[in-house]
């Protein structure tokens, strides 16, 4: 979990974020509350990441759904400027 939040926000910074941006925040969404998990998951972490509870039906409105990558989209996409 923190490793791949780490990956992605690094990656972004490096070949997406421009000069003039601000460092990328992390958004880690998780489907139950557990402090212990929250705090070991993000122990040594220097990059700023936020973390909440989330229920799944309110996750993502269907209107909003047709607008927004698929985590396989935003994979590919990442693997190809990579190359």
């Amino acid at each position: 979990m923190r490793g791949k939040l780490n990956f992605y926000l690094s990656a972004v910074d490096d070949i997406v974020k421009a000069e003039e941006d601000n460092p990328t925040i992390g958004i880690l969404l998780c489907k139950e509350k557990n402090k212990v998990k929250a705090e070991y998951a993000l122990k040594d972490i220097n990059k700023p990441i936020g973390i909440s509870e989330y229920e799944l039906i309110k996750a993502i409105p269907e209107d909003l759904k047709s607008n927004l990558p698929t985590v396989e989209e935003i994979e590919r996409e990442m693997e190809e400027k990579l190359k």
